[in-house]
């Protein structure tokens, strides 16, 4: 049973969300401003939340019959009956709580200002998949995934241990470029799913793209993601331009697998992505602290 809650986890999504707090803490570091408390909080936060969000999303998928038995992709322990129903959403809100009880422990650091931006991740955690206009039926969720785990974590990472917003446009440039390089991983889920999706009337932006137009998406932000982080490497030594570079060979060498990739063979490539997003935020870090 333990197995299967691990499963439900989606632990190979997990290094998006945590790779959004080491590049916050990346910036943060060499700006002088390194903290290591509310950056472990911040990471907590980030984990519990992203958690709860994957077990709401397989809850309400099935209770809205989005998900069938058998379907391509990781397997779903509610739709499989491996989890009850009713386990599954004591374990969303258990999750939910866990993030928000860390989430107030952040208001120490960073004042009640952030009551609102918690809230509103709790609520996006949630509406991803319920409610009256559940964000991932209808094109909105790689929007979402460029928000909530690309802008908010990088940027409020950044000011809860500097307490400063200096350098805006780099690190405005640095959470969008996190930001797209973890809807890509959206994109090789719902490239995958298609086929499936398109059978329970679910609009991801590969149904309403096609798979074709959706793999040249995934090819131009991670390109874009790059240039987007030119402000960034303007400010560090010279030599750091390697980092780009290699995570760009290792995205394309990605992309390459993706578009001739179906089904099950996708799963691991999904993996990678997110694996891609989480090597470029620990060689930011390591840049940082070797040129610092």
């Amino acid at each position: 049973m333990f197995r299967k809650w691990i499963e439900a986890m989606r632990l190979r999504t997990i290094p998006v969300s945590i790779a959004g707090v080491i590049t916050g803490t990346a910036l943060a570091i060499w700006h002088g401003g390194f903290s290591l408390t509310p950056a472990l909080l911040c990471l907590l936060f980030a984990v519990t939340a992203q958690i709860a969000s994957n077990f709401g999303n397989e809850y309400y998928d099935f209770k809205n019959g989005m998900d069938k038995k058998g379907r391509e992709g990781f397997r779903r322990g509610v739709t499989e009956g491996d989890i009850t129903p009713k386990a599954m959403k004591y374990a969303t809100f258990l999750m939910l709580g866990l993030a928000a009880l860390t989430g107030c422990t952040l208001l120490f650091y960073g004042g009640w200002w952030l009551l609102p931006v918690g809230l509103c991740v709790m609520v996006a955690a949630l509406a991803y998949s319920t409610g009256p206009y559940p964000l991932s039926h209808h094109g909105l969720g790689d929007i979402t995934v460029i928000i909530f785990f690309g802008v908010i974590p990088v940027t409020l990472t950044f000011w809860l241990q500097t307490g400063e917003w200096s350098e805006s446009v780099t690190l405005l440039g640095a959470s969008l470029a996190v930001g797209m390089m973890a809807a890509n991983v959206l994109i090789v889920n719902n490239y995958r799913d298609m086929d499936d999706d398109m059978s329970v009337g679910k609009k991801t932006t590969v149904v309403i793209f096609g798979r074709k137009v959706m793999g040249a998406v995934y090819l131009i932000s991670g390109v874009l993601a790059m240039i987007l982080t030119i402000p960034l490497w303007k400010s560090l030594p010279l030599w750091t331009v390697f980092l780009p570079a290699i995570y760009l060979m290792m995205h394309i060498s990605t992309w390459r697998k993706i578009i001739k990739s179906r089904g099950s063979a996708l799963n691991p490539l999904l993996g990678k992505t997110a694996m891609n997003l989480l090597m470029f935020s620990l060689m930011l870090l390591a840049v940082v602290l070797i040129a610092g």
